[in-house]
């Protein structure tokens, strides 16, 4: 696979990484049709992550300045500092310890599943099915979910249930901001809370695993998929871009509009998916 590959497959994980449609999915689709015919792997699809999360880091920097400026001023102290602490500082903190404590789950499955991230989980047959199912999943709860809750209400609990969300999209075609999203709509978030949060929790973990198999791509070629690291480089800062201008656009457009044409786009695509699998028209692996 070349370099202009590689540019095409940057611009789509930078359209797709922060909407609900899984860029995942949509690397592993679009592999299939390339001249090449040939799925980009875990490994090409991790690193362009880091790219995206990098817009993540450049568009909320106020946001995780502050976070990371409570989480830091509450390590070691007393839990008399909870309560006499400012409240402002307090709810920074806390939002700082439920990002941490939302990481672990993706990080524990994605350590020990590494052989399903690269085999398994890769097949088009589960990455139809996926689509459907979650696209349903966004659909029901960001129908019924109730919308008053903001950060500031955010609970252990809910941080585990974030984290336990986050960790399917391990599973290309989930979406991890669509199941975060879908999360957070499901205990009560309004829409815009509940994606800041979907693109906070998602730092430690996209980069952790991007910095992961960048490690691997350098360490063991062989196992890194069909691109070179220069192609790879080259595909991650045309993600960070593309990607900064779509979390401009995303945050704007769930002010007042539902998720709804994304769930639709899910049933399409993961419909047509089958159907191109079932007439064998494309294949499963």
């Amino acid at each position: 696979m070349g370099l202009l590959e590689a540019v095409l497959l940057g611009i789509i994980q930078g359209l797709t990484e922060f909407l609900p449609v899984s860029s995942s999915a949509h690397l592993r689709i679009v592999g299939e049709f390339l001249p090449s015919a040939t799925d980009p792997g875990a490994t090409f699809t991790a690193i362009t992550q880091i790219g995206t999360e990098l817009a993540v880091l450049v568009y909320f920097a106020p946001d995780i300045a502050r976070i990371l400026r409570g989480w830091w001023a509450s390590l070691g102290k007393p839990s008399s500092w909870w309560k006499d602490a400012p409240h402002e500082a307090r709810s920074r903190a806390k939002l700082g310890w439920l990002i941490v404590v939302g990481t672990l789950p993706i990080v524990i499955v994605g350590y020990f599943a590494q052989d399903l991230i690269r085999g398994a989980f890769r097949s088009l047959w589960l990455v139809a099915t996926v689509l459907i199912v979650f696209g349903l999943v966004l659909a029901a709860a960001d129908w019924w979910g109730r919308k008053g809750s903001t950060l500031n209400d955010l609970t252990v609990p809910h941080g585990l249930l974030y984290g336990m969300a986050q960790m399917l999209a391990l599973i290309p075609g989930v979406s991890r901001s669509g199941a975060t999203i879908a999360m957070g709509r499901t205990l009560g978030y309004d829409r815009v809370s509940a994606a800041r949060y979907s693109f906070l929790l998602a730092i430690p973990a996209v980069l952790g695993s991007g910095f992961y198999e960048l490690s691997t791509a350098v360490l063991r070629p062989e196992v890194a998929g069909p691109f070179s690291l220069f192609d790879t480089f080259v595909a991650t800062v045309i993600a960070f871009a593309v990607g900064w201008g779509v979390i401009a656009w995303l945050m704007r457009y769930i002010q007042t509009r539902s998720f709804m044409p994304f769930v639709i786009y899910r049933l399409l695509l993961g419909s047509t998916l089958m159907v191109g699998l079932a007439t064998g028209a494309i294949s499963p692996l």
